[in-house]
């Protein structure tokens, strides 16, 4: 019995060990000029938004004339991101079969549980979304030198899956609303590899430091707020 109990207490502590770990130690190690200060108002930035809730997070993107030309396949898909009203477009990556088949906590099932757990084909899901209060907790303004944006918004789009060049292809019938739509997306999904992770490595390709390994949204927000002056 102590063995078994001292298994159980591996096998809780040592993902907490990894995560505290993974959000000490800053990524990348070596800092450069402009990724210790993403959050200053200097003029010419961009200001992008990560959005958590308990389990994801997303990245908000302005809808500026950039964005909507580099994102025009979605609109070319039926969700139209040159809309009235609309201040931001919201990008996540996730779980096929937990982001589609679970809209909301009530509709939890089983299956995509295991699936997220474990392995999981990924998808991309895009959001059309007027203003966002700045000042809400789960909100964190970050902001980029422009050619750090440039970098960002082109390897979001390379996230998209597509066939030989043409544009990604919208999953028939998967959206929660009039205001969003999901597309199939690169790379594989699992709990070790998930939405959190691809937060934080499209946040380092704009510069931004984020801790070595931050799988939870509480995670990658200690570790922003850690590493950088936000």
């Amino acid at each position: 019995m102590r063995k078994v109990f001292l298994g159980l207490c591996l096998i809780i502590l040592l993902p907490l060990i990894g995560m505290g770990f993974g959000t000490l130690v800053p990524r990348p190690i070596a800092f450069s000029a402009d990724a210790d200060d993403p959050g200053s108002e200097a003029a010419g930035k961009t200001r992008i938004l990560v959005l958590s809730n308990p389990i994801h997070t997303d990245i908000a993107l302005p809808a500026t004339a950039e964005v909507l030309k580099a994102l025009s396949f979605v609109s070319d898909a039926g969700l139209e991101l040159d809309y009235p009203g609309v201040q931001w477009i919201i990008l996540g990556w996730g779980s096929r079969s937990f982001y589609i088949e679970t809209p909301t906590w009530g509709e939890l099932k089983a299956g995509p549980v295991i699936n997220a757990l474990t392995w999981d084909r990924s998808v991309m899901h895009v959001q059309r979304s007027g203003d966002i209060p700045l000042d809400q907790d789960l909100v964190q303004s970050v902001n980029l030198e422009k050619a750090d944006f440039r970098r960002l918004l082109d390897e979001i789009r390379l996230s998209f899956q597509s066939t030989d060049g043409s544009s990604p292809q919208a999953i028939l019938g998967a959206a929660y609303g009039k205001h969003d739509i999901f597309f199939p997306a690169n790379g594989g999904f699992n709990a070790l590899i998930g939405c959190n992770t691809w937060t934080a490595r499209m946040l380092r390709i704009a510069g931004v430091t984020t801790g070595l390994w931050t799988p939870l949204p509480v995670t990658l927000r200690w570790s922003l707020e850690l590493h950088n002056s936000l």
